[in-house]
């Protein structure tokens, strides 16, 4: 079974120049979330009732954080960072939404998958410009993880098309990508490289 791609926008790009870059990229990935930090709710809400006019499967879109734009637009993918919502709240009053969690060590990882998260994001694992100064995880901690919850895994945190064997070998079911898409000078060609190389180690 191929390894996942989860395509996770970096906040530094303007909404014309990332829808673009979205629309271009999502055929070839299994996720778009879109964390735009700095960008308003309308802003988000714009970009999101975009891609769904220009055909981007609502299945295939998450939005960070922003339950508000979710609800607003029938998103049921939505992603909770480690200092958001609680994802049982969340369930409790909208049980059909997909809801994946940012997770930093064991113990969060295994109360996620009680509180019924659909899915993890587990690092960073390597060093990255989006966490620097912040020694990455040990990567042995994955399979171990990996042992105790029963949903999916996506390690996220400096992944490159290079590295993915080794996440492949301890055990995710997926990887969460940004820099090296968005910070890529071709997001299309980095992105057709990974699905490659995802699609390889899955066969």
């Amino acid at each position: 079974m191929s390894i996942k791609i989860m395509a996770v926008t970096d906040d530094k790009q303007s909404l014309k120049e990332l829808s673009a870059i979205l629309l271009e990229i999502h055929p070839y990935v299994d996720y778009l979330q879109i964390r735009e930090k700095a960008k308003s709710p309308k802003e988000i809400y714009w970009l999101c009732d975009y891609l769904l006019k220009e055909g981007v499967p609502a299945s295939k879109i998450i939005v960070n954080d922003r339950l508000d734009v979710g609800v607003l637009l029938s998103l049921k993918n939505v992603h909770l960072p480690s200092s958001g919502l609680s994802v049982h709240h969340v369930k409790t009053r909208f049980p059909e939404m997909f809801i994946g969690v940012s997770v930093h060590s064991k113990e969060e990882a295994i109360l996620a998958d009680k509180r019924n998260a659909d899915y993890i994001l587990y690092g960073h694992c390597y060093p990255t410009n989006s966490k620097k100064g912040k020694s990455p995880i040990a990567l042995s901690t994955i399979s171990d993880i990996k042992r105790n919850i029963s949903i999916p895994l996506y390690a996220i945190g400096g992944i490159t098309e290079d590295r993915i064997g080794e996440l492949a070998n301890l055990g995710v079911d997926g990887v969460a990508i940004m820099s090296a898409i968005f910070s890529s000078s071709h997001p299309l060609k980095t992105v057709k490289r990974i699905r490659e190389r995802c699609d390889e180690l899955g066969s």
